[in-house]
């Protein structure tokens, strides 16, 4: 996957010095040794943190291994104003994890006290206005903790990954979805650049694009991808100069970022100017990490990548499309299993979804721009769509909004694909989220959110919810599959 960071996790024992330090040196061995058997690459910095002057040869330590995240382990109680310090001056996401006692033969010399100190690191980081990740229960065995820092790789990539991020759009957010007309400002708070850019900036590039001699090998990509699927190989020229035309302007246009996004304008003056939809390639780019969102949806390209980062696997943006006929329920009750009606939607989009998402994609058109712009016609401007049922299997959809007040906010809902034919157009399948109609009203509904919500096909909400607390987004509603859960809630119970 490209355009995602690489996580290098670097290690920092803390010992109070009026507790041995040894017993945070060789539990920290420990710990990088139960992450190494778990297959967790992470640097073991050799400086225990016991004052300020500690706290400086450990930053060089982590500089000199180019860590980007690091994990502040209390081996013992720990000194809470060095510790946290620590993660103030790191350059990075941070996570706070401490030591259980291991035998009841060993507490006098052998004893911790981490169970304590971490309530006093929790408290200096409140006094620094700091925002580690701390894990649902914080202190474990080598084994335990090691599982916790799996955890922390997924959120510090999202983290890592909107640091140096930059969002390209192209062309006026469109007066008919006013809900992708969310402000901006907020997103410089969170550290990602965007540049806007006129649609007359993506025709030309893409004219002068026309002859590119790259195209005939993205054609050929394209179609050993499509394989039988490829149902209208006359557009792929098009497809395939626009494709470059895209990668090319990242490139030349990242600037001082590392990883970038687009938000594109894609009916209806697109079809009869480019002549073609851009369905295909944008699922091509989500495929490689680069998600292209439609409709000028900034926040939701931005969703798409958070949750790439997330999981390491491809995204897509879908709309929380219609309701499942009851018919259809009825018809598939085996299938549904103790799903209410309510609990069930179709999730749908014109033909943006990875082919690997998809359990029979093929290149397709666009039926409802063809209703409007070449109604009695075959196909022709309106070519471009993967369409196709989405795969059966866990999902989490998600969202992460400004508001007119120019706040964040976001929802994490986790639920699946059931395995039933929708019997409709795009990409399309039918989803199962407990309690979703509450979830609909109270949530989605009431809190003014969008149709388009991000898709990662996987549940992911514990990593999505603490990534959004790290970024100080205060407002996130979980909805775990067992029971509906809001912000003033427990998350993980």
């Amino acid at each position: 996957m490209m355009n995602i960071p690489e996580v290098k996790l670097g290690i920092v024992a803390v010992s109070r010095d009026c507790f041995p330090v040894q017993l945070s040196q060789s539990r920290r061995k420990a710990v990088v040794e139960a992450c190494r058997q778990k297959g967790i690459a992470i640097t073991e910095i050799q400086t225990v943190v016991e004052n300020e002057k500690d706290v400086l040869k450990a930053l060089d330590e982590l500089k000199a291994a180019n860590v980007n995240a690091l994990v502040v382990y209390l081996g013992n109680f720990g000194p809470e104003g060095p510790e946290t310090m620590l993660a103030q001056k790191f350059a990075g996401p941070s996570m706070f994890v401490a030591a259980a006692e291991e035998t009841e033969n060993n507490l006098i010399d052998g004893r911790g006290d981490a169970y304590c100190g971490m309530l006093n690191a929790s408290y200096n980081l409140g006094l620094r206005k700091l925002n580690p990740y701390i894990p649902e229960y914080p202190v474990g065995t080598p084994d335990e903790v090691a599982d916790m820092i799996s955890e922390f790789v997924d959120i510090a990539r999202v983290i890592l990954g909107l640091s140096k991020l930059k969002i390209f759009t192209f062309g006026p957010r469109p007066q008919d979805f006013f809900a992708c007309n969310a402000p901006i400002k907020p997103l410089y708070d969170l550290g990602i650049e965007i540049m806007e850019n006129s649609e007359l900036d993506l025709f030309e590039s893409f004219n002068l694009h026309a002859n590119d001699p790259r195209i005939p090998s993205v054609i050929k990509d394209m179609e050993q991808e499509l394989g039988e699927g490829n149902k209208f190989p006359g557009i792929l020229p098009k497809l395939a100069q626009y494709e470059l035309t895209l990668l090319d302007w990242m490139e030349k246009h990242i600037g001082a970022s590392e990883y970038a996004i687009f938000a594109n304008k894609c009916w209806p003056a697109f079809q009869t100017q480019f002549g073609f939809v851009p369905c295909y390639v944008n699922s091509r780019l989500a495929s490689r990490g680069i998600p292209v969102s439609c409709e000028v949806d900034i926040y939701g390209a931005l969703s798409e990548y958070i949750i790439t980062c997330a999981t390491g696997m491809p995204a897509t943006l879908l709309d929380i499309n219609n309701t499942v006929p009851r018919d259809m329920y009825e018809n598939n009750r085996d299938k549904f299993g103790d799903y209410k009606l309510s609990d069930l939607f179709m999730g749908f989009h014109c033909g943006n979804t990875p082919k690997c998402h998809l359990k029979d994609g093929a290149m397709k058109y666009q039926l409802i721009m063809h209703r409007l712009l070449e109604p009695d016609k075959e196909p022709d401007i309106t070519r471009g769509t993967l369409e196709g049922t989405i795969k059966p299997g866990d999902i989490t959809l998600f969202r992460l909004q400004g508001t007119a007040d120019c706040k964040l906010r976001s929802y994490v809902a986790e639920g699946e694909v059931i395995d039933v034919d929708p019997k409709s157009f795009g990409g399309i399948g039918v989803f199962a989220v407990k309690e979703m109609g509450r979830f609909y009203r109270y949530v989605l509904i009431a809190k003014r959110y969008p149709h388009h919500t991000g898709v990662a096909f996987k549940h992911v909400g514990k990593v999505l919810f603490a990534a959004m607390k790290m970024l100080g987004i205060e407002e996130v509603d979980f909805n775990q599959p067992a029971n509906m859960l809001y912000k003033d809630e427990n998350p993980f119970k």
